[in-house]
């Protein structure tokens, strides 16, 4: 979700060696290693609770952008350079249980995926802003929309699915014919997309539509500099595409007991709390209370896209070929 990286948290490389037993680890303090995206910045010590309660601390560990990250982990399924993975999603959890990546895994929050737009331009421009993946294609928003690639990047991924979606194992590809020939420009990943090209925050790029979540209007509010109450940013609803996201025990730790408290940290009520202003996703557990800011603010789609994930697994690879050849070639 997810995404701001201006929290600091605890980082240590993941090639560290990790060769405790659980018993030992808990008897010495010892530490667990939780791999994630780079947009993964939890509230300053909020493992602080955890390593209270069991006497281990949270090494985390960045990876990239999620597509890097479950490249990068498969490359080690069986002997990982960590514990625990956080943060794929529902359009690569395939790749990690073919993959055999994980002894367990859980799901840990939901998101949206969708194109953002900057209020500003929009009405400088005195142009109404799209609000169809139909009309992104339109002459009027030619040379507006920046995405991240799908190949290296969750949120492209994202929206290449929701343009399936949409259209059609048999209208998707012309639709892509038609965003290259409006000018769409194609970035690796979000923090790329989001705040160097997109017009509408901290980057000032020139492009006012991106691919974000439906979750970053309130961010806006909250990393504002100087404050608003206002965001600049707001939502294309009917592009939303259905993000799951999950978090796992990685096959071959040595860490499993200590693995499986993480995981429960995880989805405790302490740190689903604190997401809706750190990861900016929407808490799984059932009693963890909405921040005002991001009910306020943030969109949740009554309606997503959404495609089968056994359709995401059979076709993923063939649709990004045919994406490739499109936009790449």
């Amino acid at each position: 979700m997810k995404r701001t990286t201006t929290a600091v948290i605890l980082i240590a490389s993941i090639a560290l060696g990790s060769c405790s037993s659980d018993n030992t680890a808990i008897k010495s303090g010892g530490t667990i290693k939780l791999l994630a995206y780079d947009a993964f910045t939890p509230e300053p010590e909020i493992f602080t609770s955890f390593t209270k309660e069991t006497g281990i601390d949270v090494i985390v560990g960045l990876g990239g952008d999620t597509g890097t990250l479950v490249s990068k982990a498969l490359l080690t399924a069986g002997n990982p350079e960590a514990d625990v993975l956080w943060g794929i999603d529902n359009t690569l959890i395939s790749r990690a249980v073919d993959g055999d990546l994980f002894e367990s895994y859980t799901e840990v929050d939901t998101a949206a995926v969708c194109v953002n737009y900057d209020k500003d331009f929009f009405t400088s421009a005195g142009i109404a802003p799209p609000t169809t993946l139909d009309e992104l294609a339109l002459p009027a928003y030619k040379d507006m929309l920046v995405i991240q690639n799908p190949i290296t990047s969750s949120p492209g991924l994202a929206f290449m699915l929701a343009t399936i979606s949409k259209f059609g194992v048999d209208g998707w590809e012309q639709y892509w014919s038609s965003l290259r020939t409006n000018g769409v420009k194609i970035v690796d990943d979000w923090t790329s997309a989001y705040t160097v090209e997109f017009s509408g925050s901290s980057g000032q790029g020139k492009y006012p539509l991106v691919v974000s979540y439906a979750s970053s209007p309130p961010a806006e509010v909250v990393y504002s500099d100087p404050p608003v109450t206002e965001p600049p940013t707001a939502v294309m609803e009917q592009t939303c595409f259905g993000q799951v996201e999950y978090a796992g025990i990685l096959r071959g730790t040595k860490k499993s007991k200590v693995a499986q408290k993480l995981i429960d940290f995880l989805t405790g009520k302490i740190f689903q709390e604190s997401m809706p202003l750190t990861l900016f996703v929407l808490p799984i557990n059932p009693d963890a209370v909405l921040p005002d800011v991001f009910t306020k603010f943030a969109v949740i789609p009554q309606n997503p896209l959404t495609l089968d994930a056994s359709d995401i697994a059979s076709n993923r690879a063939t649709w990004l070929d045919a994406w490739t050849n499109i936009m790449l070639r």
